[in-house]
């Protein structure tokens, strides 16, 4: 089984190395706003070498279900090397954070290109419309339907998957 390591965003010793990593993973298409997103939470990391192979990133944002405002951890950056798949490593990565999700949050959220992964370790497709708030006004993002994802808790109040959720609005992809 793969040995995840769990660290915050101020202590990566070689945050340059993931980046490239990244960089490789998503064969170009990872963005300095992805990075961005990615930055100041959580990293969990699995590494060969010294150095990175597969990632998540966990920070905190606000989604609102309906009409409940709930802190979120929400994941950022999955990816696993292209040298490196098929090991175990994505899915080492995404139980650890199942599990840090369940041990601080009421909630978990993540924007999915391959939902029946994350499907395996209990998150669910959001059903309901997707929007993003920009100051006192909701838009539709229905290109993100169908592909925000929720992972409930222990702690998590009943809610609906076929309502509305929306999330803030950042530079670059909102969910």
């Amino acid at each position: 089984m793969s040995a995840v390591t769990c660290i915050r965003s101020e202590e990566l010793e070689s945050p340059g190395l993931l980046r490239r990593m990244l960089d490789e993973a998503f064969d170009g298409g990872f963005r300095d706003a992805d990075w961005h997103h990615a930055r100041g939470g959580w990293h969990f990391l699995v590494a060969e070498a010294g150095a990175p192979v597969a990632h998540a990133a966990v920070v905190e944002r606000t989604l609102v279900l309906d009409d409940w405002e709930v802190r979120t951890a929400y994941v950022e950056a999955v990816a696993t090397h292209a040298d490196h798949r098929r090991r175990g490593h994505g899915s080492a990565v995404m139980r650890s954070v199942g599990a840090f999700v369940e041990a601080g949050y009421r909630l978990g959220g993540l924007s999915a290109g391959i939902p029946a992964f994350y499907e395996r370790f209990g998150w669910q497709r959001w059903c309901g419309s997707t929007f993003v708030r920009q100051g006192d006004r909701l838009e539709r993002t229905p290109e993100d339907d169908g592909t925000v994802m929720v992972l409930p808790t222990s702690t998590s109040a009943a809610f609906d998957r076929t309502g509305p959720i929306h999330c803030s609005w950042r530079p670059g992809e909102v969910w």
